[in-house]
């Protein structure tokens, strides 16, 4: 639905895109709080008048809950835990509160999530390696919603707020260590190639082994979900073979886990016959016997970051330009690598 006539942007109020829409002002209040006991089809035309209009509910009228909303694609790996933590850091110390929700996978999340917000009217939403679409972020705005990205699976766009590391470095560093040990086939599993900083790491290893003088074998690469159990199944896939990879990087501590336990099964050790390099510095990567070299994401200051931009954002009374925010990755060398050929030596 378009406007009956030409209106400058954010100019429209309420009582004019209720008469525009052929509602009472209150029904328009209700869809803009998320209240349920409108019709679908009043809801849906009076969603595409506030965004036709772009409209947005002035601040100073939108009472907030003392919530911050944080959204994952996944919520089953110690990853988010070291996330939530991070926010819950923030948000105790502002006196909010943090709902966790899951998007099963998806990148973007449903259409009843972005409702449910809108009921809940939370002081701001974080999501993780999650995005929304065109008609949730208009949602959003419309109520006056912050929104804020961490570590997105895509390319946010320039008018999204984000935080992220820098992927890239990190993939380059790993390597690079593997390299100056001595090592010449080293092999990568990396994540999804839908998400991007599986595709920044993936091309930091290109990147090292390509300064090094080495030629990028495709098949020593393969292609994870960062898990345990794509570790496990790509690694037995990588050494097997006959002429089998001295160095793996891991595209991240879960499938590096998964490959210590194909290393195991098939005899090899960690670092005398295989080096590993995981990324994420998860806690467990210091358990792990050898304990996993690996690359440092700053996960719970990342969280940390993105909580305080969504609380600022919220608190701001004019627009602003969007954050691109990248934490530094480091190196963290510990006992599962060496230099090749170790063994019997």
């Amino acid at each position: 639905m378009k406007p009956s006539k030409p209106v400058e942007t954010q100019t429209a109020t309420l009582a004019e895109i209720a008469r525009e829409a052929g509602v009472s002002a209150p029904t328009v209040s209700k869809v803009l709080n998320g209240r349920a006991d409108v019709a679908p089809a009043t809801r849906t035309r009076v969603e595409e008048l506030l965004r036709a209009y772009g409209y947005r509910r002035r601040r100073a009228e939108a009472s907030r809950s003392p919530l911050i909303d944080l959204v994952f694609h996944e919520l089953e790996s110690a990853w988010a835990m070291e996330v939530i933590r991070g926010v819950e850091n923030v948000a105790r110390d502002a006196g909010l509160s943090v709902v966790l929700s899951e998007s099963a996978g998806r990148l973007t999340p449903g259409r009843t999530w972005a409702d449910q917000v809108a009921a809940r009217r939370p002081h701001g939403v974080i999501l993780v390696l999650s995005g929304l679409d065109e008609s949730q972020r208009a949602l959003l705005t419309s109520r006056s919603i912050p929104f804020v990205v961490m570590d997105p699976a895509g390319d946010p766009g320039p008018d999204v707020p984000s935080i992220g590391a820098t992927n890239w470095q990190g993939g380059l560093a790993a390597t690079r260590h593997l390299v100056e040990l001595g090592h010449t086939r080293i092999g990568a599993i990396s994540g999804p190639s839908r998400m991007m900083c599986s595709r920044a790491r993936l091309d930091g290893y290109r990147a090292a082994l390509e300064t090094a003088g080495l030629p990028v074998d495709p098949g020593l690469v393969r292609t994870g979900d960062f898990h345990h159990d794509s570790g496990y199944r790509l690694g037995l896939e990588l050494l097997r073979g006959p002429d089998r990879p001295t160095a793996v990087f891991a595209g991240n501590d879960l499938q590096a886990l998964g490959l210590y336990e194909a290393a195991r099964e098939l005899g090899l050790r960690i670092p005398e016959d295989l080096s590993v390099v995981g990324f994420d510095d998860l806690p467990v990567a210091r358990w792990v016997g050898p304990p996993l070299t690996t690359v440092r994401q700053p996960l719970t200051e990342m969280a940390e970051a993105a909580a305080r931009l969504v609380l600022d954002l919220g608190r701001a009374d004019d627009e602003r330009a969007a954050t691109r925010v990248e934490l530094a990755t480091s190196l963290v060398v510990r006992s599962s690598t060496a230099a090749p050929g170790v063994a019997g030596s």
